[in-house]
């Protein structure tokens, strides 16, 4: 038989699926985890996403200006002030205790964001 209903066909994507889908299962069966994608907040159209960005404590979050005009970040409660971030332009920050940080835009005051830490 060929096409559609070769013998095996169905049972080698079957084994597809399973170590491509459900590779969070394959992974914790086996002892190993995913790398966890950077803490990331993107400033475009005026705004902060995503709002609001939970870590961690101890891990470092990066601000990246897709918008096409100038953008800073200010954590007003920690006192930490970015430079004005052209298009492209990162801002990190390591945040070391748990709490609820909001933050807000420097340079347009109404734009405001929360980062989330957590043990």
């Amino acid at each position: 038989m060929t096409g559609l209903f070769a013998p095996g066909r169905w049972a080698r994507r079957g084994v597809l699926c399973v170590l491509v889908g459900g590779g969070g299962l394959l992974l914790a069966a086996t002892g190993l985890t995913w790398a966890d994608a950077p803490a990331e907040v993107k400033i475009d159209n005026f705004t902060f996403s995503p709002v609001p960005l939970q870590v961690k404590v101890g891990e470092e979050v990066t601000w990246v200006n897709r918008d096409d005009i100038p953008h800073s970040v200010v954590l007003g409660d920690l006192q930490v002030h970015s430079h004005a971030l052209d298009t492209d332009e990162t801002f990190a920050f390591r945040f070391e205790k748990a709490g609820m940080y909001g933050y807000t835009c420097g340079l347009h005051p109404h734009m405001h964001g929360q980062v989330v830490v957590t043990q």
